[in-house]
């Protein structure tokens, strides 16, 4: 009888098998009863609780260093937010709930808020889920939910994993991650990659598949059945870069960080980053019942940009609207949020909310010394840009450029660029609108592989019209922390690579490896492929 044979999507190169581990699947909702005879009694079992999971994972956080501590030491600040434990708390003593019930409600009105921002925030929900899952896991008197302890090298097979679990994972003991949901850019996969450890996601039916072993290729996404023994590719070796993004041919491209905060900015800076590609300034307004003022903002992205001086840093604008529930903004209701009044969408309606934040801006930069450009997300027309690098230069604020994650935008490069002093493409949301595919749905992951042909070709129309008019068009998704599709992405005109700090190393020695001719032969390849493991060969064979 042959195997059974699965595809998902492959996120971590390698190939390994062995014996299957299955992690633990999410606790259940804790149930709404029974009354406790005393409620604040029983509210005050909560507070203790979360200081219980924040120690353990503080604990674990002092063992691994790193993008895996920093994920490890979020997710224990996470546990102690004062806000989600009042909330908690009150729903005990004024609704009558049982402690685990109420942590459970109260964790889930964060989750519903970050999932329904979308994109980077959206990938923030599981974090949230994971420290729900613990603390109830405490109340109830049960075992925390997550990856067990391993007593010999396996592969992990879940339904998706919490980034605390992933980051706390021993290279040596995980052969391989195959998940049944999660997608390309999910934490999972940014964090396999830099652990090294080949990985699969939106794997379906993988969870129901009655086998002790399996064989995974995180190149190809291919998951077979396996006799469970244990074989694996040698471990590949961290890369060494010297910090400046080069071909060996000479041709310069940057090689930058993506950051979100003041810890993402140090991170980026300490792994070599030649700077940032992207600032995403959501974190400064996330909490906010009111717009935070002017010194306020300076002072929170200033804390951002220190590292960074007399550096290139990109500043994206505030990208938030009727997706993003941000207090302040009040949105109104929308059938269709993702397409509704977001991004720069939200200033055309209220143009003084931007105007204090580049004015912040502006600020933060002259007292940091960073070399700071602005750029505006959710642009689809020229016009659209020309009215933000006029608000820009207003502000004082020199260079600034617009994100192209529109299809609309891709098309109208030209004239965009015409107007804008640089373009960086964000390919994550861009291949979301092309594909018509929700990038934190596992269903349709695959459609959201950055390899994709029609999301190569698009990116090459901006691409050329780059190239056409003397203007820089950088990669600001998670396409650029693919080593051999950021070679893809040169060959197509893309002059800066923005990423996670982790894939820095990886990336910037790579390139030094290839040529212009090789990326522009690789290119060529990929874009003449009928779907994403066909582009990928044809871009390996060039190098």
């Amino acid at each position: 009888m042959s195997s059974a044979r699965l595809n998902g999507v492959g996120v971590s190169s390698g190939r390994a098998s062995g014996p299957v581990v299955r992690v633990a699947e999410s606790l259940p909702e804790p149930p709404a009863g029974p009354r406790p005879d005393d409620p604040k009694a029983e509210a005050s079992r909560i507070r203790p609780a979360t200081e219980i999971v924040a120690q353990r994972l503080m604990e674990r956080a002092k063992h691994v260093e790193g993008d895996a501590r920093a994920v490890l030491e979020t997710t224990a600040a996470m546990a102690g937010d004062p806000s989600l434990i009042k909330s908690a708390e009150k729903l005990v003593v004024d609704d009558g709930l049982p402690a685990a019930r109420a942590v459970h409600q109260a964790a889930q009105k964060f989750v519903t808020a970050l999932e329904a921002a979308g994109g980077y925030m959206a990938e923030r929900a599981r974090d949230v889920q994971d420290v729900r899952d613990r603390v109830v896991a405490e109340l109830l008197g049960l075992a925390p939910p997550g990856v067990p302890d391993l007593a010999s090298p396996s592969v992990l097979v879940a339904r998706d994993l919490a980034p605390a679990d992933t980051a706390g994972l021993d290279p040596s003991k995980v052969l391989a991650l195959v998940t049944e949901e999660g997608g390309p850019t999910s934490h999972t996969a940014i964090l396999a990659r830099s652990l090294g450890i080949p990985a699969v996601v939106a794997c379906k039916g993988v969870l129901s598949l009655e086998t002790a072993g399996l064989e995974v290729d995180g190149d190809t996404g291919v998951v077979r059945e396996s006799d469970g023994k244990v074989r694996a590719t040698a471990t590949t070796k961290r890369a060494t870069w010297n910090g400046v993004g080069i071909l060996k041919d000479g041709h310069r491209v940057k090689v930058l960080g993506n950051v979100g905060s003041p810890a993402d900015a140090a991170a980026a800076a300490a792994s070599g980053a030649e700077g940032v590609g992207l600032f995403r300034t959501e974190f400064c307004f996330l909490d906010a019942s009111d717009e935070p003022s002017v010194e306020e903002q300076t002072a929170a992205y200033a804390a951002v940009l220190a590292p960074f001086a007399g550096k290139p840093v990109v500043v994206r604008t505030l990208d938030a609207g009727a997706d993003k529930p941000l207090a302040f903004l009040s949105p109104d209701p929308e059938p269709n949020p993702a397409l509704g009044v977001r991004g720069l969408r939200v200033a055309f309606d209220r143009p003084e909310v931007l105007d204090r934040q580049l004015a912040a801006i502006a600020a933060a930069a002259a007292q940091t010394g960073a070399d700071v450009s602005v750029m505006a997300p959710m642009v689809a027309l020229a016009s659209e840009a020309a009215w933000f690098v006029e608000r820009a230069r207003a502000a004082g604020i020199a260079r600034a450029g617009v994100m192209v994650e529109v299809p609309a935008a891709a098309l109208a490069a030209r004239e965009i660029l015409q107007v804008v002093d640089f373009v960086s493409i964000g390919t994550n949301d861009l291949a979301q609108y092309v594909f018509a595919a929700d990038r934190q749905l596992g269903g349709v992951a695959a459609l959201n592989d950055p390899w994709q042909p029609p999301l190569l070709r698009l990116i090459a129309l901006v691409g050329e019209a780059g190239v056409a008019l003397g203007k820089p068009v950088g990669v600001c998704g998670e396409a650029a922390a693919d080593p051999l599709l950021a070679c893809v992405l040169i060959g197509l005109g893309i002059t800066s690579l923005s990423m996670n700090h982790t894939a820095l190393a990886d990336v910037g020695a790579k390139l030094a490896t290839s040529s212009m001719d090789l990326c522009q032969l690789a290119a060529r390849g990929a874009l003449a492929a009928h779907d994403p493991g066909s582009a990928k060969l044809a871009a390996r064979a060039p190098h």
